[in-house]
């Protein structure tokens, strides 16, 4: 089940490419909802692993994809693929299926993809409703979504691709518990998080989402394509709990923020692009935070850390 799609020109492409809000918001959307849904699929169908991290998506290749998800005896993967533009869906008996990703509203997608599913004999009921959103619509009602821009989306994905090589040196870098590099569709962002050993406080009146995703000491450092007030593509840092003396932390470089609203730092993307060599101001963005954040906390830095391979 196939439907015609536009392809990206990726002859010599910009390996930072601008990506202005205001230029793909609807495709952003739109794309956010259709990440949920198989997002859903994913973690209606696994175990809970400690802070969701049954759930995210991985950067690929050509896209983000679930990894292998069980299905009784048998796995099955979903791949967003955004060179073809096309939603794969593969299993482990060697059957095959793709939805085309192109302008269609969410309820589309959504009938769609659960057909697909049905016709390879997987039975899935996920929450129908997107999460983490203001004034959540349900997938099956939603037509207000319904933008996709393959070009904007393909540069999406090439900037995922480029921080998630970046975040991965970074994580190389630390040798106590640390998540993945992965995106969480729920929010929308690429992220990696580093965390001490230590419990966190219990969040008194916090949904179950936040007390599993918080409920150790963490730093954790990501990308946004533009969330919340941040009305522009930027990298943060945050720590939960937020030691005090945190949001006047020496960090570079330069055009680094304390932002109140995000309680967190914010490096804007089109900063770190411009910089004359941007993957080094990127890891002098992470680096600091961490230093800054995990000095403050008293984490037993020797014990987590290890030097960069020379």
């Amino acid at each position: 089940m196939t439907g015609s799609h536009p392809k990206n020109n990726l002859a010599a492409p910009e390996v930072w490419p601008g990506l202005p809000l205001e230029e793909w918001k609807d495709t952003y959307a739109t794309l956010h909802m259709w990440t949920q849904i198989v997002g859903k699929v994913r973690l209606a169908q696994s175990p809970l692993v400690n802070h969701w991290w049954n759930v995210p998506l991985y950067v690929t290749p050509r896209g983000l994809d679930t990894s292998a998800i069980p299905y009784g005896t048998k796995t099955f993967e979903l791949a967003f693929d955004f060179i073809e533009h096309q939603l794969i869906v593969n299993t482990s008996d060697g059957a095959a299926r793709s939805l085309g990703l192109y302008p269609r509203s969410v309820a589309d997608f959504y009938r769609e993809l659960m057909a697909v599913l049905r016709a390879l004999d997987i039975e899935v009921k996920i929450h129908a409703t997107p999460d983490e959103v203001p004034n959540p619509v349900p997938f099956a009602e939603d037509q207000e979504h319904a933008s996709y821009d393959a070009e904007y989306a393909g540069r999406f994905w090439r900037i995922l691709t480029q921080a998630d090589r970046v975040f991965k040196e970074f994580r190389s870098r630390f040798i106590g518990k640390c998540s993945p590099v992965h995106f969480f569709w729920g929010s929308f962002d690429l992220a990696v998080t580093r965390f001490s050993g230590g419990r966190a406080p219990e969040r008194v009146g916090a949904d179950a989402i936040t007390r599993e995703a918080y409920s150790h000491e963490v730093i954790s450092h990501g990308f946004w394509p533009g969330s919340g007030n941040v009305k522009a593509p930027a990298f943060y840092a945050y720590m939960a709990p937020e030691p005090s003396g945190f949001p006047k932390g020496a960090i570079r470089p330069a055009r680094a923020f304390y932002n109140p609203e995000t309680s967190g730092f914010i490096l804007p993307y089109d900063d770190m692009r411009q910089a004359d060599k941007p993957e080094d101001a990127l890891l002098e963005f992470m680096q600091s935070t961490y230093e800054a954040g995990a000095t403050l906390a008293k984490w037993d830095r020797p014990a987590l850390e290890r030097l960069p391979a020379e």
